[in-house]
């Protein structure tokens, strides 16, 4: 009998979660009610922002980013090709230009010296953005991609779908993920295989008050409510979009989000199991890198795999990991080298980006996972590699 197939990641929905929702639908609010303004509050407390704004997806919480800053049609944001197309795509929706940065080739992510490279093509446009990712839940080095980005004329909006959990130290200040004291907006995901999940869903956390204003007004048509105006009236200063987060999600996102640690826990815990397991199959296989700073709640189980010296292709090992299932994705294609982009761009010459590529692998990392599955993932993979 072939064993069920363990996926790269996925959502764990419990009884009360169940009960959470059921509340929800025998409310009076599906939408737009009072479980959008408590999940909000809840998690600008978790991570330790002024405001969080909910909204439909991680997609549309970097759309609204850029919106609130209002980028322009031929200014430029710089994001990492090491990432999903969502964080490049987000300047595009308004008419900005992508300067894609190369990545660390052990981390897959964005670095000063990267970022350094990436300012030097900006040419005489003006940056309004950096992007960097905090790629499976590892942090990009804040402070020092800030300077650069401040003394650049921009600032850093971060995309942290990856590291809701995660923590940093930079010198001896313990930092959240989310708390946006280096950058002036976060984004998150609450997609099924993140850390938390509402099955669609997205957060955007920001310590700018006037920010947070234009976040909730663009979320929602850019609708807005003169002061003493009769209650049916409202105006339209600018078009928004409908990127509303229902309460039906915001019940399960509170739900999941009182959960946080215990997943969190969890990940680590399991992580720590890999680290110690995959040593044995080293030097073919290694897991990403992990920054000095960054204590990561990981979302992905990253490894780097020589394919050559094992004299397999990397089709081949996932299709094997497969029949002994194990379920595995590649995190990411490198973004500059999509169609769209290469058409409008032309060729990059990323090598770290490009090295990550041809070596990553993601195998399965979520809190439903018992010990003995990081052992079957292994061994797995060890017969799959012949090593």
């Amino acid at each position: 009998m072939a064993a069920s197939l363990l996926p790269y990641g996925r959502q764990t929905i419990e009884d009360d979660d169940i009960e959470a929702v059921a509340q929800a639908l025998r409310g009076d609010f599906l939408t737009t009610g009072p479980l959008v303004d408590a999940f909000e509050t809840a998690f600008a407390e978790t991570v330790g922002a002024r405001h969080a704004v909910a909204c439909a997806n991680g997609t549309a919480a970097l759309h609204l980013a850029m919106l609130a800053l209002d980028v322009q049609p031929g200014e430029v944001c710089i994001a990492p090709s090491i990432t999903f197309l969502a964080t490049a795509n987000c300047a595009r929706y308004v008419g900005a230009e992508v300067v894609f940065a190369d990545v660390d080739p052990t981390t897959g992510l964005m670095t000063p010296d990267t970022l350094s490279e990436a300012l030097t093509r900006v040419g005489d446009r003006r940056l309004r953005a950096v992007l960097p990712v905090h790629l499976r839940g590892d942090v990009a080095e804040l402070p020092a991609l800030a300077a650069l980005a401040r003394d650049a004329g921009a600032v850093l909006v971060e995309d942290a779908p990856h590291a809701l959990g995660s923590t940093m130290s930079f010198g001896n200040q313990a930092e959240k993920v989310g708390d946006v004291r280096h950058s002036a907006m976060a984004t998150f995901s609450f997609h099924p295989v993140k850390t938390i999940a509402t099955g669609e869903g997205g957060m955007v956390t920001t310590n700018d008050e006037r920010l947070a204003q234009r976040l909730k007004t663009l979320r929602s048509h850019g609708m807005v409510k003169p002061e003493g105006a009769d209650p049916w009236i409202y105006e339209m200063p600018e078009p928004g979009f409908n990127y509303r987060l229902p309460d039906i999600l915001c019940a399960l996102g509170l739900s999941q989000l009182a959960k946080l640690d215990r997943f969190a826990a969890r990940r680590r815990a399991l992580a720590a199991r890999y680290q110690e397991s995959l040593a044995s199959l080293a030097p073919i296989v290694r897991p990403a890198t992990r920054p000095d700073w960054s204590e990561p709640v990981l979302h992905l189980m990253t490894v780097l795999i020589d394919f050559p010296a094992a004299g397999k292709t990397r089709r081949r090992v996932v299709d094997d990991l497969k029949a002994r299932g194990v379920g595995t994705q590649v995190h990411y294609i490198p973004v500059h080298t999509q169609p769209y982009y290469r058409d409008r761009y032309g060729p990059l010459d990323l090598p770290g980006a490009q090295a990550w590529y041809e070596t990553c692998l993601s195998l399965p990392l979520y809190p439903g996972m018992a010990d003995a599955d990081v052992d079957r993932v292994v061994a797995a993979l060890a017969e799959a590699l012949g090593v």
